[in-house]
């Protein structure tokens, strides 16, 4: 039987067939999602409430980012908990490995469906996090 039959409420499943490389990441190949709302956020960075760029290495920053993202979602009732999809931008992928470590520390299993892109970030910071959510 499916794990994303009728009788179950709203949530996000990892399939059980679901597979992936061995060298992948803390995030998931594939989810199922099943729910009444979604919350979106735009991106955030490692700015605080008067604007200012905080931290120097990334994971000072993505700390900073993903206590952010936190924050958005908590303002729509919801936790990191909810999140099933997450778009990274990094400054500098060779700095993958270290937003990871920090990356671990907020997300639980089933970790998000997940993207990283390489570009020029605005104000010269080394991350930014967009996020979709359930609610409801």
């Amino acid at each position: 039987m499916s794990q994303f039959s009728d009788t179950k409420p709203h949530g996000i499943f990892l399939p059980e067939s679901a597979a992936q490389h061995r060298t992948a990441g803390p995030y998931s190949p594939v989810l199922r999602v099943r729910c009444n709302e979604i919350v979106a956020i735009s991106g955030q960075g490692p700015i605080d409430s008067d604007g200012n760029v905080v931290g120097v290495t990334i994971r000072e920053q993505t700390a900073l980012t993903l206590e952010n993202c936190k924050r958005q979602l908590e303002s729509a009732g919801i936790s990191l908990k909810n999140v099933f999809k997450v778009v990274v931008y990094l400054e500098d992928l060779a700095e993958w490995q270290a937003f990871n470590e920090v990356y671990r520390q907020y997300m639980s299993e089933p970790y998000p469906v997940r993207t990283a892109i390489q570009c020029v970030l605005w104000g010269h910071i080394k991350v930014e996090i967009d996020m979709l959510a359930i609610a409801g």
